[in-house]
């Protein structure tokens, strides 16, 4: 039995046939049908003029050129249909670019794949040719496969952490304040309603922070991995906290210490381009880590953890918040989507993992709080933004970068959705001698 004469089951309505009459090799129709199994939830269509699906599906997936569906078979799975769509060469009609999250649920709830049989592999392959089984170049957003990055260093050396971070950050400020908000805040906020807007829910993130530290006048803060310096600024501004933070982004660094000029904390507030290692060794009253630890591997969390609990005068509280797997038993390192396009070198750990390190640091735990459901409302407020700014965007970065961030937004929130991943705020202190570390009988940060 040929591909092109084979059941048709995989589709809701027959394949529509090339324009202009019969091709000779296999259509970009025959090869979605040899690839999924079942009714097709969206419309496929092809460069070729071919289509596939229920004509009237409210989404279609328009592969627009040879090299898209070459990226769609040389890197089966995320990676090769983020090529494609990145690069222009796959399109996502009936969802707008800055916010595909119905596309994405669509195709994870109803889109079934299946690895087609050998003699169906290979009518492929002498049909559409070897060539295109070639990998394109990658689209330019495409940041380097792990095993080439070792020269820029081994894994979470400091060059290749300041690549890494340059890679995500160093975008451009001004597409960040059109997707982040007023705030520049780019981790998860606390919703007390679903109707809060996202800068009350940015602003109620950072004063749960200040109260789990237990932060009040003339203390000081360091914030490691400070982004644009929204905690430092709030906690200088709303508590009159002396505070530091501390970010490998330069163009953060540079942003952040304006707005602190500009909202008159110069001496109260301060941002440094610095590793989080190389972080002042003084005594800090307060440590917040909001949004790092996901940058730092996890082989370093000792490390990592020893660096901040040398920070920490006896009695100081520390308070970590970082997106974790939803168990313990999940690989630590991204796929493959997520470590090119979006964080390369990220790894997540469980919940259980990540306290017992910090505990074996040599912290005392003391309370732990999971914001998953907020990280969804948070991606989905930052999702409406981009469409609102799409234009904006787009000129500011490039379409590519701009189909990137919407993919990535509008997935990690399903993720969030679905208890995929996971947002953990833990809550420790550093003790001093025979236990003590003036940490209250009852929560002091709760009515």
């Amino acid at each position: 039995m040929s591909l092109t004469d084979r059941d048709q089951g995989a589709a809701s309505v027959p394949a529509t046939p090339p324009a202009g009459g019969r091709q000779t090799g296999p259509t970009v129709a025959d090869v979605i049908r040899a690839v999924t199994s079942g009714p097709l939830p969206v419309r496929i269509t092809g460069y070729d003029g071919s289509s596939v699906g229920p004509s009237d599906a409210g989404i279609t997936l328009a592969i627009q050129s040879e090299r898209g569906l070459s990226y769609l078979l040389t890197a089966p799975g995320d990676l090769g249909m983020a090529r494609a769509y990145v690069s222009g060469d796959l399109a996502l009609q009936g969802v707008h670019p800055g916010d595909p999250y119905e596309a994405l649920r669509v195709l994870k709830d109803e889109l079934r794949l299946r690895p087609p049989s050998l003699a169906e592999g290979l009518a492929l392959v002498r049909g559409l040719g070897w060539e295109r089984l070639m990998p394109p170049p990658a689209p330019p957003q495409e940041a380097l496969p792990r095993w080439k990055r070792v020269m820029n260093g081994m894994r979470h050396s400091r060059v290749r952490d300041s690549t890494a971070i340059s890679h995500h950050y160093d975008v451009s400020n001004a597409f960040y304040e059109k997707v982040l908000g007023p705030s520049m805040t780019y981790t998860c906020a606390v919703y007390r309603s679903p109707d809060d807007t996202l800068e009350q829910a940015q602003a109620a993130k950072y004063d749960l922070v200040a109260g789990k530290l237990g932060l009040k006048k003339g203390m000081r803060l360091l914030d490691v991995g400070c982004g644009w310096g929204g905690m430092v600024r709030h906690a200088a501004r709303e508590y009159g906290v002396k505070a530091l933070g501390v970010t490998l982004s330069q163009a953060q660094a540079q942003w952040a210490q304006a707005a602190i000029e500009r909202e008159g904390l110069t001496g109260l507030a301060e941002v440094r381009h610095l590793d989080y290692r190389d972080a002042p060794p003084e005594q800090f009253d307060a440590i917040s880590s909001i949004g790092l630890t996901e940058h730092i591997g996890v082989r370093n969390y000792p490390a990592y953890f020893g660096a901040l609990r040398s920070r920490l005068r006896q009695g100081g509280r520390l308070l970590n918040h970082c997106i974790t797997r939803a168990d313990n038993r999940a690989p630590h390192r991204s796929g493959a989507f997520i470590d090119r396009y979006v964080f390369p070198d990220g790894e997540l750990a469980g919940p259980g993992r990540l306290i017992s390190e910090v505990h074996d640091a040599g912290f005392e735990v003391h309370h732990e709080e999971n914001l998953r459901q907020h990280y969804a409302l948070t991606l989905a407020a930052w999702c409406r933004n981009l469409v609102e700014h799409w234009d904006f965007c787009v000129s500011e970065v490039g379409a590519g970068t701009a189909r990137v961030w919407g993919l990535y937004m509008a997935g990690s929130r399903m993720a969030f959705e679905r208890n995929g991943i996971q947002l953990h705020q833990v809550l420790a202190t550093h003790n001093g001698p025979d236990g003590v570390n003036g940490y209250p009988l009852r929560p002091d940060w709760l009515p």
